[in-house]
């Protein structure tokens, strides 16, 4: 392969994060995973080392910043430290999930705008440029006064889902600020769009007052960007199914699953769970029969790919 001048060779490296999507992406890109040592002082401090020259060379450094959160921000900020001191040509953090994505603006008083904070401390670290996909808002790119591609898995579970026995298909918006992400869905199964009319409480509860649509006797996929506590889309499910519903399914493409998630998508009407691998599954998701995770590290390898030739990379969006 013929490299772009002043970038050097490709190369793959991986925090502590999230190893299996990274080794993932490496076989889809044909290269060895990049050799470094990545561990932790007795005090939790992170200790790292890059066991090979990478001076001269294009570096990816995949690392979704999902639980714990705080611990792999700051373990890719000391990567990305270590590239930048050891004089790579470009180092370009790949972030699946983009942790503090939720708390995009000041809608409350006296609160913090962690999206932009992170942001500032990651082009304060030396990175070149950020891979990421679905941020919770669009607009936190600007955030960036560096280029960000912004990618999305939709290509991904559109294709899985247009492959299931789905009739009289509805896609759900969980709220009103989800409805134009599930009419682009909608349109691209041929589907029908309904959405839930819902009021989130002080304490970030959610309660479904009502649904817009006709989903009596329809297959109805719920569609979302992050699931944390499944406890929106749980109230959803339920409100679907007193319309008349005939089955019930779920998609995002975030699946934090964190807290009361597993036992609430468990008693929850909801048939099945579609989610994607940019946040890793432990080992009590893995249980949990209704989950159905999806790959998105051939995506990401076109991607990085296409960024390292310096290619189009429009072509991937949806």
């Amino acid at each position: 392969m013929e490299r772009p001048a002043g970038y050097g060779e490709l190369k793959l490296f991986s925090g502590s994060a999230h190893p299996e999507l990274a080794k993932e992406i490496a076989q889809h890109l044909g290269l060895p995973m990049g050799q470094c040592r990545l561990r932790r002082f007795p005090d939790t401090e992170v200790s790292f080392q890059i066991d090979e020259n990478i001076r001269g060379t294009d570096v990816f450094i995949v690392q979704p910043t999902s639980m714990p959160v705080d611990e792999h921000i700051m373990e890719m900020l000391i990567m990305i430290d270590a590239f930048r001191r050891s004089s790579a040509a470009r180092i370009t953090a790949v972030i699946p999930y983009y942790g503090y994505a939720r708390q995009d603006r000041k809608d409350k008083p006296r609160v913090p705008i962690s999206a932009k904070l992170v942001a500032n401390i990651l082009s304060a670290s030396g990175v070149d440029r950020v891979l990421t996909m679905d941020l919770h808002k669009a607009q936190i790119q600007g955030f960036f006064d560096i280029p960000v591609d912004h990618l999305f898995a939709a290509p991904v579970i559109l294709d899985y889902l247009a492959r299931q026995d789905l009739p009289n298909l509805t896609i759900v918006a969980p709220d009103a600020g989800g409805a134009e992400r599930a009419r682009a869905y909608a349109k691209r199964l041929g589907g029908e769009l309904a959405v839930i009319d819902k009021r989130r409480s002080d304490d970030g509860t959610a309660e479904v007052m009502n649904v817009v649509g006709d989903v009596e006797g329809r297959t109805c996929v719920i569609q979302d960007d992050i699931i944390d506590t499944a406890g929106t889309i749980a109230k959803a499910a339920t409100a679907l199914k007193a319309n008349g519903a005939a089955r019930v399914l779920a998609c995002a493409v975030h699946g934090v699953l964190s807290g009361p998630a597993l036992e609430r998508i468990e008693k929850a009407p909801i048939e099945k769970l579609i989610v994607t691998n940019t946040i890793p599954s432990n080992g009590e998701r893995a249980k949990c029969g209704k989950i159905h995770v999806l790959s998105v590290a051939k995506l990401l390898a076109q991607a990085i790919r296409s960024i390292h030739e310096e290619s189009s990379v429009s072509s991937l969006f949806v």
